[in-house]
């Protein structure tokens, strides 16, 4: 499989795509006036304790006080895969911090919507091939790694990369990461070494920081991305910047040294994401609907609670019978649906309306499409089995704003709702309108302003109901159309 990296940078923001077999797989984006905050380590105040959630508001310098839940002060989070131990007995939130406390956190989640940042106590500081655990002493290993002998070999390397102070004595944890895999002790110590300097400055900045100062940034996209996803299977990366390229070879040469002849700089006349076609599938990728090619169609619905995807055959009818049409259509959008999430960057609950299967095989074959779409995912992803409904129940782990919510806005004019009253309904609003003004006001005439669709409407079709109007309020209505009115925008005004 051939899978590159593009790095596009222009003054005020930086896009990242993965392109896989000449096909866009992933595309991150980050804009000088809105960088994310994940990864970031705050000191900040405790504001409000709510025992009936087990959570607390903590303000770190953000526009809005940021949550941290007591499970995010227990213990550390599951990274890669990693099972937590789950906890005997679970503390008041009140047991553990106070109003007006002082306390580290790290974000966990970017502000979403109308939501403020997800924190956690337990900080986690990534490496190449290793998290960092200051607060806890776990050592563990990604649960993507599948080889025991593997598993076993990572454990006893890190195990004597940390010498004494692994065989029971207070020491920092650590996560092997799934980069990790086949790497050599020497790359393994590298990382061991830097994030004990990472943390070392870490624990200066909090001794000195006030309240709301960040003390740990995470790395810019360009690099964070290197960190996260390039591995001996990424064939080039490419970069339009030279500012940029030259971060990136400093970067690379000093954690990864063995992939330095992949970066590249790209100076060609046009511009890269147009080259690989990304421009045009980002906007493909803002749109609800997304052809199959056996003429079926998805259609994908994100909310505030969930995300939904709706498959349907389309034109699509087969060549045998109804049951094997619906089978071949669903094994497409499985397909379909797993790189869909992954470039949109849908997360949370997410549930795939598959057409109805009465053959358990297909069910299952439909199944394990859509697992073996979700497999090069790096977000985390759980999968639930097809319900008597059709539907497939699953969730992927979201950090970060979705593709749609990072490039787009409500649409001024519906509210974001995707529909606009009819010039009909609001057609009978303005009577309604009327009717109420001049109960309620003394006026001689009206003048009712409204958009081109909506006058002309009542003009064409409703002049036998506006002279029974007139009649019946024994005044005269006079309509203009107003070109920067929307379709549900109006105005009746007394003279």
């Amino acid at each position: 499989m051939s899978e590159e990296i593009l790095i596009n940078v222009t003054p005020r923001e930086t896009r990242v795509g993965v392109v896989e077999n000449g096909m866009l797989q992933e595309v991150h984006v980050e804009r000088a006036s809105k960088r994310g905050y994940v990864g970031n380590v705050y000191k900040g105040r405790v504001q409000r304790v709510m025992p009936g959630m087990q959570a607390a508001f903590v303000e770190i310098g953000l526009e809005r006080a940021a949550f941290l839940h007591v499970s995010d002060i227990l213990r550390p989070a599951p990274v890669e895969g990693v099972e937590s131990p789950e906890d005997a007995h679970v503390p008041s939130i009140s047991e553990l911090v106070h109003e007006g406390q002082e306390i580290v956190v790290q974000v966990a989640k970017d502000p979403l919507g109308t939501k403020g940042a997800r924190l956690s106590a337990n900080l986690s500081i990534p490496s190449r091939y290793l998290v960092l655990l200051p607060h806890a002493q776990t050592l563990g290993v990604s649960a993507r790694i599948e080889d025991e002998a593997e598993r076993q070999r990572l454990r006893e390397t890190l195990l004597s990369l940390l010498g004494d102070a692994a065989a029971g004595q207070t020491r920092l944890g650590y996560i092997v990461r799934t980069n990790a895999e086949g790497q050599s002790t020497e790359s393994l110590a590298f990382d061991v070494a830097y994030l004990g300097r990472v943390w070392r400055v870490l624990q200066e900045n909090i001794a000195k920081a006030k309240v709301g100062d960040r003390v740990y940034e995470e790395l810019p996209l360009p690099l964070r991305s290197l960190r996260d996803m390039l591995n001996a299977d990424i064939e080039k990366v490419r970069v339009d910047s030279l500012e940029t390229h030259a971060s990136v070879v400093k970067f690379v040469h000093k954690f990864m040294p063995q992939l330095d002849s992949r970066i590249e700089h790209y100076d060609g006349e046009r511009p890269i994401f147009d080259l690989y076609g990304v421009e045009d599938e980002i906007q493909r990728a803002l749109k609800k609907e997304v052809p199959l090619k056996s003429g079926g169609y998805l259609v994908i619905d994100q909310t505030e609670a969930m995300t939904t995807i709706d498959v349907n055959t389309g034109a699509y009818l087969g060549s045998r019978n109804l049951e094997e049409t619906v089978y071949r259509t669903n094994l497409e959008a499985a397909q379909v649906a797993s790189r869909q999430l992954r470039l949109r960057n849908l997360g949370g609950i997410i549930i795939i309306d598959f057409i109805d299967m009465f053959d358990e095989e297909h069910k299952r074959q439909v199944l394990r499409m859509l697992n073996k779409g979700l497999a090069r995912d790096h977000a985390r992803t759980t999968v639930f089995p097809i319900s008597a409904l059709g539907l497939v129940e699953m969730t992927r782990k979201r950090t970060t704003e979705s593709l749609w919510r990072q490039l787009c806005e409500p649409c001024p004019v519906c509210e974001g709702r995707g529909m606009l009253k009819s010039a009909e309904t609001v057609t009978y609003e303005i009577f309604r309108e009327i009717t109420r003004a001049v109960r309620q006001f003394n006026a001689e005439q009206l003048l009712v302003m409204a958009s081109p669709q909506v006058v002309d409407r009542i003009q064409e079709e409703e002049s036998v109901a506006v002279a029974e109007l007139e009649e019946s309020i024994s005044k005269s209505i006079r309509f203009q159309a107003e070109a920067q009115y929307s379709q549900e925008q109006f105005d009746v005004v007394l003279l």
